[in-house]
């Protein structure tokens, strides 16, 4: 006698920009186990133009909603909208996946938050290459942990850090950093570029033991990250180059497909890798 298949798990998405729309048009061609049911964003008529197409059109609703119609709900907002996502749906116990992981480091209230409700926090491995090796030495102890993140210029435009500083990134011709810090820090000046070291940060020994430098580097014309890792067990120097996104420079094209493998092994009978 056969199993009745489980129904699948309804996933809302909190943001329709380069990384949520690549998103939802995946799940619209078929996830197994999973159903695009409701979706949010700034334009609700903008969004509702581009989901037209669909196959199964979601709702389009308040971000605050997604928690009331979804099991899981995917925040891939500005990171000024990361609470109106995440409060909601941690409340309700919902699985969540967070993009804006720099934000997370400013709200660690949530996690506990999330212990006491039973929701899950899952965030994707995004841009970068390794965070299982990571989270494996951090079973053991890690000594240090430093992350090198170069950028177009023009990647790094808008950023607070920036603009506090007064540094014109159009005029840099040559390699120049222009940060160095904790993974906290950089963070919060770059909201927008270094979630990847939030998510470092988090595998590993925290965002204040968690060193990184940021370059602004016009000979570059890919994101790319290096990691460099010392630990009881381990010794590792991983590189990652990332294309960045033609709607989005300051993201790379991997990060959506990250987030799709991540929705991919909530359900999956196979999943390789932690």
């Amino acid at each position: 006698m056969s199993a009745t298949p489980n129904p699948p798990l309804s996933v809302g998405i909190g943001g329709l920009g380069a990384i949520g729309f690549a998103v939802a048009k995946a799940l619209d061609a078929g996830i197994p186990g999973l159903a695009l049911k409701a979706v949010s964003a700034r334009d609700r008529e903008a969004a509702t133009k581009r989901v037209a197409s669909f196959k199964h059109k979601p709702a389009v609703v308040g971000l605050a909603d997604l928690a009331e119609l979804c099991d899981v709900v995917v925040e891939c907002c500005p990171a000024k909208e990361f609470a109106s996502v995440m409060e909601p749906a941690i409340a309700r116990g919902r699985i969540v996946m967070p993009l804006s992981v720099g934000q997370l480091l400013e709200r660690g209230d949530l996690i506990e938050r999330a212990r006491q409700t039973g929701a899950r926090i899952i965030v994707p491995t995004g841009a970068l290459l390794g965070l299982d090796a990571v989270r494996a030495a951090a079973e053991g102890e890690i000594r240090s942990v430093r992350m090198v993140s170069r950028k177009p210029p023009a990647g790094l435009k808008g950023a607070p850090y920036l603009e506090q500083h007064k540094i014109d990134v159009d005029a840099i011709k040559t390699p120049t950093k222009i940060f160095d810090g904790s993974a906290r820090d950089g963070a919060r000046g770059f909201p927008a570029n270094v979630n990847v070291a939030a998510a470092l940060s988090l595998a590993g020994i925290g965002p204040d033991k968690t060193r990184l430098e940021i370059w602004a580097d016009p000979t570059v014309t890919r994101n790319t990250h290096t990691i460099e890792l010392d630990a009881d067990s381990v010794r590792l120097t991983m590189t990652t180059e990332n294309v960045p996104d033609a709607d989005n420079p300051r993201t790379g094209r991997n990060t959506p497909l990250s987030t799709i493998a991540c929705l991919r092994s909530l359900t999956a009978t196979l999943k390789v890798g932690t």
